[in-house]
């Protein structure tokens, strides 16, 4: 199964802090700490003379749980987050464009510039979706008001539940939507494709849903892979977000003026600067997407978030918690292009 030591190690190194004096290739090894869907790292980077540009990687989708390629999007738009905020405070220009409306990804601007270093860059490496159970303390005024001004972005709204009674509500929804797509033999199906159940297969992979990083026991792959479909049943995972949801300060709905890339990439900087603060401020996050995910959901979660009619894009619950093992990342020279002359 491999050595947990060897794997915190890996983890370790992989988050190291950002060089004084950054290589492009060191600038893209931050932008992929990210988070994505599945930890699918849907993602490459292709620099040029004084840019780089993120575009989709289309043969890392996840079609069942992600048809429109929503979340693939989104987490562009995390990864152009962090390479931003490296970029800025290395002297670099960081300014953002779309390419082709969104749907070719992204344009970051390297070219040299004020030095900008923002309080969320040291955050970066120490971000994780904590997908545990927090401690059900709320998050005091002042932080939420921090929380939900650093995540304001143009074209995109977010809302922040804090109390039970609609979080309870937001419960049944993720709980219905939980529900239906373990019913859906194809979600499963995909879902299992990108678990890593021991370390070795984590490393191995570099992608990927670590069970460790879930606070799941780690198992050989040759047990686990055919345990996974017998274990992964309504009721305890229905009990698992309950516990979840029931233990957490609160859930930030993010949602796009518009379902198009280039909203989805505005949802992804948006809700990745709201985890680095959160983060910054001691506290967890993780994503709680099924309302998004199960299509007849999305009404009830817009209306619970006060955008009736809205389409909304990513759910993140949030409060104090423990810290698990990192997830795994890909080396950078399996999402980077050569560098050319632009």
């Amino acid at each position: 199964m491999g050595s947990a030591e060897d794997y915190t190690a890996a983890m370790s190194a992989l988050r190291a802090p950002l060089d004084v004096d950054p290589s492009v290739r060191e600038l893209v090894r931050y932008a992929t700490l990210a988070p994505s869907g599945h930890n699918t790292q849907p993602w490459r980077f292709q620099p040029f003379r004084d840019e780089i540009r993120i575009t989709p990687d289309v043969s890392r989708r996840t079609p069942v749980v992600d048809p429109d390629d929503h979340h693939l999007y989104v987490s562009l738009g995390c990864a152009a987050e962090n390479l931003a905020l490296a970029a800025q405070a290395r002297g670099r220009a960081g300014e953002a464009r779309l390419a082709e409306g969104g749907a070719g990804g992204l344009v970051l601007d390297l070219a040299r510039g004020a030095v900008t270093v923002s309080p969320l860059l040291e955050a970066i490496p120490r971000r994780q979706s904590t997908r545990g159970e927090y401690d059900g303390r709320p998050v005091a005024t002042p932080d939420l008001a921090l929380l939900e001004q650093v995540a304001r972005t143009p074209g995109v709204d977010v809302a922040l539940i804090t109390d039970r009674p609609r979080l309870d509500r937001f419960r049944d929804l993720v709980i219905a939507g939980a529900s239906a797509q373990m019913a859906d033999p194809a979600f499963v199906a995909e879902l299992a494709e990108w678990m890593r159940f021991n370390p070795r297969a984590a490393l191995k992979h570099g992608d990927g849903l670590y069970s460790a990083a879930s606070g799941a026991p780690v198992l050989p792959t040759w047990l686990a892979s055919p345990l996974f479909k017998l274990v992964f049943q309504p009721q305890p995972e229905n009990e698992k977000h309950d516990r979840h949801l029931r233990s957490s300060a609160g859930v930030a709905v993010f949602t796009g003026a518009r379902a198009d890339p280039g909203h989805w990439i505005a949802v992804g900087r948006a809700c990745q600067r709201f985890a680095l603060q959160a983060t910054s401020l001691g506290l967890r996050t993780a994503f709680v997407n099924q309302p998004v995910e199960v299509a007849n959901l999305r009404a009830g979660l817009a209306d619970l978030a006060g955008a009736p009619g809205a389409r909304p894009d990513i759910v993140m619950r949030f409060g104090r918690g423990p810290t698990l093992p990192m997830s795994p990342r890909r080396p950078v020279d399996a999402v980077i292009d050569p560098v050319t002359a632009g």
